[in-house]
C-alpha cells in the first residue's frame, strides 16, 4: 500500500486574537495523517504568540515560527521555508475548515499522485446574508490553460482553498509588499504543473472581513491587482477569452476612475453575448463602438453622476 502523502498547513497570524481559536480548532480537528501544522507568528502584538507556543506544547504536529512583522506574503514564505510535507496548503487566521476537508481532498491526491495542484470548494462570505458556495465538478486537467479557462480560475485565484505539491514553490515565492498577492503567484505555480484537479469534496469557510483589502481597496491597491492580470496577458500565459478580458476590464475601469489614468489594458474586439449577463453584454457593445479609453471615461462619468445624486 502506498504511503499517505504528508500535508503541511501554513497559518500566518497577525492581530488575530478574536478569530485564531476558531481557526486553529478547525485545523486541529482534521483527522488526516500525516499532518504538519505550521503557525507563523508574524510579529503579532497581541496574545497570539503565546497561544501558538501553548498549542505547540500540547500537539506534536504543531510547529511555530516567530518572526518580525513582514506581511501576509512574507509569513507564507516563512512557513514554506520550514515545511516538510509532500504537499502544502494555506489558511487565513479568520477563516476555518469543515471537519473532514483535508481527509476528503487528500484522498483524491493519494488516489491520483500525479496531481500537482487541487482546488476544493469554498463558502465565500460565510456567515453573511450574501454567502455563496463555490464548488466544482470533479475533473483532472492536463493543461494549466484548460483549468484557467474552464473554471475561470482568475475569479478565485485564492491561495487558501488549494493544496499544492510543495516542489512547485522551489523557485516561487509570494511577492512581499504587493497586495492581491494570490493573482501574482498562482500563474507562476500553474506554469510548473502537469496535472491540476478540481473537486467537490471538502470545504473552506471564508469569513467576510469588512476591513480586509478586498473590501477597502482603493486605486493603488486595485492597480496592483490590475498589474497581476497584465503580467498574465502580456506574457500570454493563458488564453484571454472574452470573459477574462471583461473581468480585467472591470478592474481597469475602476483604476482609471480612482487614479485618473489612461488604460493599460490593450483594446480588442469582443463578441457581445447575452449569456455574459447584461452588464458584460452592454460593455462589449460599447467597447466595440467607442474604444476602451472612451468606455472608461463614459462609465466613470456615469458613476460620478450617480453618486452626486445620492
Amino acid at each position: 500500500m502506498n504511503r499517505q502523502k504528508k500535508l503541511s498547513v501554513i497559518l500566518p497570524i497577525y492581530r488575530a486574537s478574536d478569530t485564531i481559536e476558531r481557526c486553529f480548532s478547525s485545523i486541529s480537528a482534521q483527522q488526516y495523517q500525516p499532518l504538519e501544522i505550521i503557525l507563523v507568528d508574524d510579529g503579532s502584538p497581541d496574545d497570539c504568540p503565546e497561544r501558538c507556543d501553548n498549542w505547540a506544547e500540547m500537539l506534536s504536529s504543531v510547529r511555530v515560527v516567530h518572526k518580525a512583522n513582514g506581511g501576509l506574503s512574507d509569513a507564507r514564505n516563512a512557513g514554506l521555508e520550514v515545511a516538510t510535507g509532500d504537499y502544502v496548503t494555506f489558511i487565513d487566521a479568520d477563516d476555518e475548515l469543515t471537519t473532514e476537508t483535508y481527509c476528503e481532498v487528500m484522498k483524491v491526491i493519494n488516489e491520483h499522485p500525479e496531481i500537482d495542484l487541487i482546488e476544493y470548494p469554498v463558502v465565500v462570505n460565510y456567515g453573511c446574508n450574501d454567502a455563496h458556495l463555490l464548488s466544482f465538478t470533479p475533473q483532472l486537467f492536463h493543461s494549466p490553460n484548460d483549468y484557467w479557462v474552464a473554471t475561470q480560475a482568475y475569479r478565485h485565484a485564492y491561495a487558501w482553498n488549494k493544496i499544492y505539491r510543495r516542489e512547485l514553490f522551489s523557485e516561487v515565492n509570494f511577492p512581499k509588499g504587493l497586495l492581491f498577492e494570490d493573482i501574482h503567484t498562482l500563474p507562476h505555480l500553474l506554469q510548473k504543473t502537469h496535472v491540476v484537479a478540481v473537486t467537490d469534496r471538502g470545504c473552506y469557510r471564508y469569513w467576510k472581513n469588512t476591513q480586509g483589502i478586498t473590501a477597502t481597496a482603493g486605486g493603488k491597491e486595485l492597480l496592483m491587482l490590475l498589474q497581476g492580470h497584465m503580467n498574465i496577458i502580456n506574457n500570454k500565459w493563458f488564453t484571454v477569452d472574452d470573459l477574462y478580458y471583461l473581468h480585467v476590464l472591470n478592474i481597469q475601469i475602476d483604476v482609471c476612475r480612482l487614479l485618473n489614468t489612461r488604460p493599460q489594458l490593450p483594446p480588442r474586439p469582443l463578441t457581445p453575448r447575452p449569456s455574459y449577463g447584461l452588464k458584460f453584454f452592454l460593455k462589449s457593445i460599447l467597447l466595440n463602438l467607442i474604444g476602451i479609453s472612451n468606455l472608461c471615461k463614459t462609465i466613470n462619468y456615469l458613476h460620478h453622476l450617480r453618486r452626486s445624486r445620492l
